[in-house]
């Protein structure tokens, strides 16, 4: 045998030898895609009920103040963090009341009949008067807060990173119920028909009762939630730390489907941001910085984007546009169906929280703590404001209220009648 052709035939089996490595090392990934399965062990949860003469929440508080409500983080169950019918037009400059909290409060509130209540990372959970910003209760509940707390009728639902999750009585700040995860709880929590949904460390998504904490399903999901479930029809939906996006049925546990997010072809990515639907699609963005769009009812992907950089924002959602922050400085708006880019605007800083559309606004914050209004049709900024650094505001019929770096701030509208 010549030396030119042991040289090609030992070249060949390199090759070959380079290419069963690959192909081994793509199968072994593809193999580790968690299939996630029913919990029937529940081990380390267990439920608290308080004593009888508080196991009972106050009956339903009076509709006061605005009729509008934001019961939960996104302002409604599926997340969608917009509010396009309520025209408030820009804030006045002067605020009708400021309060100052113990700590940050990384999510925004949650608002009915005339209350809003707050998490802080510090553990403190306030009941505050939305028309003069008194603090109407306090209380603290182990573990940091980063998340929005879940208004039910007469309960408020807690989430807690000690692994609680926690009923109050939303009059009264009485404990009605706590129930232990034996895991983290960064979730924000949504309740839907008598059943709180919510993720854990451990990548469980959990439904329990809201009345009794008592585990209705848990559901492993073989990856880490830090995202705030979605619902809408008869799925919830939730996105893990293993790249995977999940929807099951809301009643049963049961899967209807998962999609595994490649960041490149030897891993998975990881999704810190929580999906937020129109019903047809789920949009995420990964922390990689890959905006994502899935079919809701099948799981197939119908458009990505890579705008780079950290992605913990989750989408907020109209009819019309998607709208999503990054960590390029850059807020950016793209059609629902199609994935292209109608818009991009550079606010200057770093966008860690969730954009809110209110009107025909999105408001954003930046690590830089300034606080922005947009023009949803073009990107122009038309407001702004020294002081924030997550997602920024909820409002009401009338209100914005601000979440702004420790403090909760209440402006009119200027349209606001």
């Amino acid at each position: 045998m010549s030396k030119a052709m042991k040289w090609t035939l030992l070249g060949a089996l390199v090759l070959v030898l380079l290419l069963a490595g690959l192909a081994a090392a793509l199968w072994l990934r593809a193999r580790d895609a968690p299939e996630g399965s029913i919990d029937t062990d529940l081990s380390g949860v267990t439920v608290t009920v308080a004593k009888k003469t508080h196991s009972k929440a106050s009956t339903k508080p009076k509709m006061i103040g605005d009729r509008t409500c934001w019961l939960e983080f996104g302002g409604n169950p599926e997340r969608t963090l917009a509010r396009p019918d309520q025209l408030l037009g820009l804030p006045v400059r002067k605020p009708l009341w400021s309060r100052v909290l113990d700590d940050y409060a990384e999510f925004p509130p949650s608002y009915c009949d005339g209350m809003l209540y707050v998490n802080t990372l510090r553990g403190h959970t306030y009941a505050i008067v939305a028309a003069t910003g008194k603090v109407r209760w306090k209380r603290r509940i182990p573990g940091s807060k980063p998340s929005t707390p879940a208004i039910d009728g007469p309960r408020l639902i807690v989430t807690s990173k000690d692994g609680t999750v926690t009923s109050l009585d939303r009059e009264t700040g009485k404990l009605l119920w706590q129930l232990t995860t034996n895991s983290g709880v960064e979730s924000s929590p949504v309740v839907v028909d008598g059943l709180v949904y919510f993720g854990a460390h451990d990548g469980r998504l959990f439904a329990v009762s809201s009345r009794s904490g008592r585990v209705r399903w848990a559901y492993d999901t073989g990856g880490r939630i830090n995202a705030s479930p979605s619902v809408f029809g008869r799925r919830v939906c939730v996105t893990t730390y293993a790249g995977g996006i999940f929807c099951l049925d809301r009643v049963n546990g049961r899967k209807l489907w998962s999609t595994y997010i490649k960041r490149d072809p030897f891993r998975y990515d990881s999704f810190y941001s929580s999906p937020s639907t129109d019903g047809q699609r789920l949009y995420t963005i990964s922390r990689s910085g890959k905006i994502v769009a899935v079919n809701a009812h099948n799981g197939h992907v119908v458009w990505t984007h890579d705008v780079g950089g950290w992605g913990y924002a989750t989408p907020a959602v109209t009819t019309r546009r998607v709208f999503i922050g990054g960590f390029d400085g850059s807020l950016r708006a793209f059609k629902p169906a199609t994935g292209m880019q109608v818009w991009r605007t550079d606010v200057g800083g770093k966008i860690l929280g969730s954009p809110v559309v209110v009107g025909n606004l999105v408001f954003v914050t930046t690590t830089s703590q300034r606080t922005y209004a947009l023009r949803t049709e073009d990107g122009k900024i038309v407001w702004h404001l020294r002081l924030g650094k997550y997602t920024p505001v909820i409002a009401t019929e009338r209100t914005y209220y601000f979440s702004l770096f420790g403090r909760l701030i209440a402006v009119r509208g200027r349209h606001a009648h």
